[in-house]
């Protein structure tokens, strides 16, 4: 102990000692992880200076500060173990202590994990450590952390313990309430009283299950679901859904102002080849076009063969690649605004257009092709690049090949028609201001989608950076700009240069900036949580908005798969599996569009046990599961990893929304539902399954 204070006593005066200089080697930042269980940890992440190190946990009193978890105040959560480091730690034996240290250079971790034990938590808290270089040490140091909030989920014995207060307030009110609300009072009483049992069962049912008992729930059923005739037409519908996607962006890029100027160029080289061999022309010009459909068409098979479709559905949710893509559609946005071009270099475009005039046969008309698509690329990329972030993210791997086959189809047979017939040119509309105001709305839009990106990573790690209030406070804000600029008041740069900025607008473009208005007067309610259908697919769900009125909201009681079954077969009833993402569009579309009519919501309550996996979910496992699947060994590291091999693996599927119905053992009681805003035929899906588990 004589040494600690003698070691204390020296760094004070070291640190006194340098002329005042105030030093800050190690830099902090603190972060809580939420997931959606009950479970979360404090992070500090620290970076620690060249020559400077930072010392471990649990070092001794003896020996210099060890990093230590201190609490000032911790309302709804409980601590779970003690403060752990991560990190590369370097030990080595110090003579000036006399024992061997513990410590961290560059760079470190400290995690203190808890519960959350209430609906609502609030943490005051600090790490404290100690830190040293050769000369100097700085004095204990602490860094604060400060949050609070709702719980995503409640320890199963905290809800136990506030179900009994519930219980005990109930008599000492009730002299001072009438009969209905004493009665509704204590209804409120019994149904939490059972769901609390209910939980606690289920958790010790899990506890309890053997190996056996949990292989047979794990088993495969996809014959059995098969027979049942298999599920609903969601790919076909999807895949539609991106061609008709990539075919509206081909017709969005034919209005783009680069395009314009290659169609006398296009005419130009068709007339030189066509002048003595009019079927020889027509030849050309339907290759002509097949050219630009092959060469997009590569562009989407490319991506697939580089992602895969295994992979699509993690990459879809990978923090960095959401982000690189909502950076990317930002970078699209300020370029269609007139803030840059993104233009390929001039001398790509001449030497393969000088190749195509000197080339004969197709292989000419192939590089003319390769031309249009260099030199439109400043107009078309941005496009590009919006449709494949879409049918990447769809999870489907034909979905890039047949999103391009839409995109280069759209393009491709205009300018088949230029080929054919060049005096069309003569009737062409002539360019000008109405080109740059479609690039500008276009540039909103672009926007508008980037949020949706940042929004999916946000979710699937838990940031809880954009909650739902926050991405429709932001799209109400982008859409009234956009009305703004379409009905003149709003002015852009490219405005100024084009000579429009005093030029009233015309009369459809007010009219579309009305339209922009009232989406945004329509956004503005689902700040205190109305639905907002038309936006469900892209906005977060409800259950991260923290101000919510809306009451009519259908959520799973269940996150896990076998607490969800084995609370299912203590209440007799069927199960419900929503196979869901974070990320999932048509699961939002789903939960806003058919969740919500009352006797849907009425079954899913009352007649059923809900269970929602997030195959998404990026909170790691207590510890990895290694499976085999097709002959593979693979490893599940994270909760979403685990329920998505549980898709796959027992039902055959790994496409979202996927909702199956199921007995106490796991077995189908229906065919499958995907994804369909019917809501008549969702009632008849949960009907059948509910009448075949009572048969049973």
């Amino acid at each position: 102990m004589k040494k600690k204070i003698w070691m204390l006593l020296v760094a004070l005066v070291l640190v006194l000692s340098v002329q005042a200089q105030m030093l800050n080697p190690v830099k902090f930042t603190t972060q809580l992880k939420i997931g959606n269980s009950a479970q979360a940890e404090i992070i500090f992440t620290g970076k620690i200076n060249p020559g400077w190190h930072v010392y471990s946990t649990n070092l001794g009193n003896d020996g210099p500060i060890s990093a230590t978890f201190n609490v000032n105040k911790l309302d709804g959560v409980q601590l779970v173990g003690k403060l752990m480091a991560r990190g590369h730690e370097i030990s080595n034996y110090d003579k000036l202590f006399g024992m061997t240290l513990r410590y961290f250079e560059g760079s470190v971790t400290f995690v203190q994990k808890v519960k959350f034990t209430k609906p609502n938590y609030s943490i005051d808290a600090y790490l404290e450590y100690g830190a040293c270089n050769d000369q100097n040490c700085l004095p204990p140091t602490s860094v604060d952390i400060n949050k609070s909030g709702k719980s995503p989920a409640v320890d199963g014995d905290a809800k136990a313990q506030e179900a009994q207060a519930l219980s005990a307030e109930i008599p000492a009110a009730g002299g001072q309430m009438d009969v209905a609300d004493q009665a509704a009072l204590s209804k409120m009483k019994a149904d939490s009283l059972a769901q609390v049992k209910a939980d606690s069962a289920a958790e010790a049912t899990v506890a309890k299950m053997s190996k056996a008992e949990k292989d047979i729930l794990w088993q495969p059923v996809i014959k059995q679901l098969q027979a049942f005739g298999g599920t609903s037409d969601i790919a076909n519908h999807s895949l539609i859904y991106i061609f008709f996607m990539g075919f509206l962006g081909g017709l969005l890029a034919l209005v783009m102002p680069c395009i314009w100027p290659i169609i006398p160029m296009t005419v130009s080289f068709f007339l030189k080849r066509a002048k003595d061999n009019r079927q020889k022309g027509i030849r050309d010009a339907i290759t002509y076009g097949v050219s630009i459909v092959v060469i997009y068409l590569a562009l989407g098979i490319l991506v697939t063969a580089i992602f895969g479709p295994s992979t699509l559905n993690s990459l879809a949710t990978n923090a960095i690649f959401n982000i690189f893509l909502f950076a990317l559609l930002v970078i699209f946005a300020l370029s269609f605004f007139g803030w840059f071009e993104i233009k390929l270099p001039d001398s790509w475009a001449n030497r393969v257009d000088s190749k195509a005039t000197a080339a004969t046969g197709v292989l000419s008309i192939f590089l003319m092709a390769f031309t249009l698509v260099l030199v439109s690329f400043s107009c078309t990329a941005p496009i590009v690049g919006l449709l494949l972030v879409e049918t990447v993210t769809s999870g489907n791997w034909l979905g890039p090949a047949l999103g391009m086959f839409g995109f280069a189809l759209a393009l491709a047979v205009p300018f088949t028609l230029f080929a054919l017939f060049p005096s069309l040119m003569k009737k062409s509309p002539k360019s000008g201001a109405w080109m740059e105001q479609i690039k500008i709305v276009l540039g909103f839009i672009e926007l508008a989608f980037a949020l949706k990106f940042f929004s999916v990573a946000d979710l699937a790690y838990g940031w809880h950076l954009l909650d739902r209030e926050v991405f429709l406070s932001l799209w109400i804000a982008i859409f009234l700009f956009m009305g703004l600029y379409l009905i003149g008041v709003l002015k852009f740069r490219v405005d100024e240069i084009g000579g429009e900025l005093n030029r009233p607008m015309p009369v459809p473009s007010i009219m579309l900036g009305l339209c922009a208005f009232a989406f945004s007067i329509y956004l503005v309610p689902g700040l205190w949580g109305a639905p907002c259908k038309a936006v469900s697919a892209f906005a977060p769900p409800m259950n991260t908005q923290d101000f919510n009125l809306n009451t009519k909201t259908v959520e799973a009681h269940y996150t896990n798969y076998e607490e969800g079954m084995a609370a299912a077969k203590a209440q007799g009833k069927p199960v419900l599996i929503d196979f869901t993402g974070f990320g999932c569009v048509n699961c939002r579309k789903m939960e806003a569009a058919v969740w919500t009519d009352p006797q849907v919501a009425e079954k899913l309550e009352k007649d059923y046990v809900l269970i929602s996996l997030f195959v998404d979910d990026k909170t790691p496992l207590a510890e990895p599961i290694k499976v085999n699947e097709n002959g593979v060994e693979r490893t599940l590291r994270t909760i979403g990893d685990k329920w998505s091999y549980l898709q796959s693996h027992k039902f055959g599927a790994n496409a979202q929304p996927f909702y199956v119905a199921v007995d106490n053992a796991g077995n189908p009681l229906n065919s499958a539902y995907g994804y369909k805003e019917d809501v008549p035929a969702y009632l008849d899906f949960l009907d059948k399954g509910l009448a075949t588990y009572q048969k049973k």
